[in-house]
């Protein structure tokens, strides 16, 4: 819209004095003639803005042509730059909406704080995405977006992890939460809390029923239960296992979600103890991947289910079809 773009070179003009037209024809994704004629439009409504031509010119405001909006601690406004690498924006569709809000925050901040905000929108970088995650299925948002913001309940079909074929759901969503890069979506179900991963979800469709949600209750609580419920399960099978002291980094950062204790050891000796929980016994067979760089201790059923492992994988390259199927 013209109005939004007219804000646009406002507000930018405002952050940084003389820009070539070229460069406001860029930024805003239209030709340099249009960026004239919006000049010529804000002159006539009344700002003070001039243009130069030539090869050192530009389009500037009149000096002194400022709205600050005080209030912001230097701090404030280095958070603020620093929410916009949080990489939540382009999954939800407002990556150009943030840039549009940033460039108005920057216009509005104290000029002392100016500088710092801006160094650090350049120098501190957020990326939520795991390394070696993995290619990522695409996920689709705009549903669950609907239904979110519109208090309409969702039918859903979605696929639990180690089933095949998806299931149906009618659910009540309370909101959408980005978790170490990976979107769900926070419903009841039947008036109980649950959590949907958004990349399992093979389709949606918004009801015309108003959400029910349970009362009092917002996203943060419904999130904060069902995160406790996730990372403070029952133990499972405990496992007590040593690796070598060089191996000890690359394994924290592939079993990290299994380890129950900091790694104990001599600080010059080669092997490190590690201690671990699994929720089932064959999910031991993880260990196998670190070969003879990792050696279970205890208990004795988790030695022999590696072993039961590790001679099925051998039957498999054999030829021979493995003992536990």
């Amino acid at each position: 819209m013209k109005s939004d773009r007219l804000l646009s070179i406002l507000l930018l003009l405002q952050t940084r004095g003389r820009v070539p037209a070229h460069e406001l024809a860029g930024r805003l994704e239209v030709s340099v003639r249009t960026i004239y004629r919006d000049v010529e439009a804000l002159s006539a409504s009344g700002v003070p803005v001039y243009a130069e031509r030539g090869r050192h010119g530009g389009i500037e405001l009149l000096a002194g042509f400022r709205t600050d909006v005080t209030g912001l601690t230097a701090d404030e406004s280095r958070a603020l730059f620093i929410l916009a690498a949080q990489g939540a924006h382009a999954a939800l569709g407002l990556d150009a909406a943030l840039g549009s809000a940033l460039r108005k925050v920057m216009a509005a901040l104290p000029a002392p704080h100016r500088p710092a905000a801006e160094v650090t929108s350049r120098r501190v970088l957020v990326d939520a995405t795991r390394w070696r995650s993995g290619p990522q299925q695409a996920v689709d948002l705009d549903v669950l977006q609907d239904a979110v913001f519109s208090d309409r309940r969702l039918k859903l079909r979605y696929r639990h992890s180690g089933q095949r074929e998806p299931r149906t759901y009618t659910v009540d969503p309370y909101g959408l939460v980005a978790k170490a890069g990976t979107w769900y979506l926070v419903a009841d179900r039947r008036g109980r809390p649950q959590l949907f991963r958004a990349d399992r979800v093979h389709s949606a469709r918004l009801l015309d029923d108003p959400v029910r949600r349970r009362a009092g209750v917002e996203l943060a609580d419904a999130w904060e239960a069902l995160r406790r419920q996730v990372e403070e399960r029952p133990d499972g099978i405990e496992v007590t296992v040593r690796i070598r002291r060089e191996h000890l980094d690359m394994f924290r950062r592939i079993a990290a979600q299994q380890l129950t204790a900091p790694p104990e050891g001599d600080v010059e000796g080669d092997w490190v103890t590690v201690r671990l929980s699994y929720p089932v016994l064959r999910a031991v067979r993880q260990l196998l991947a670190f070969s003879d760089r990792v050696e279970v201790l205890a208990p004795p059923e988790a030695r022999a289910e590696l072993v039961a492992g590790a001679r099925a994988v051998l039957a498999r390259y054999e030829g021979e079809a493995p003992a536990d199927g």
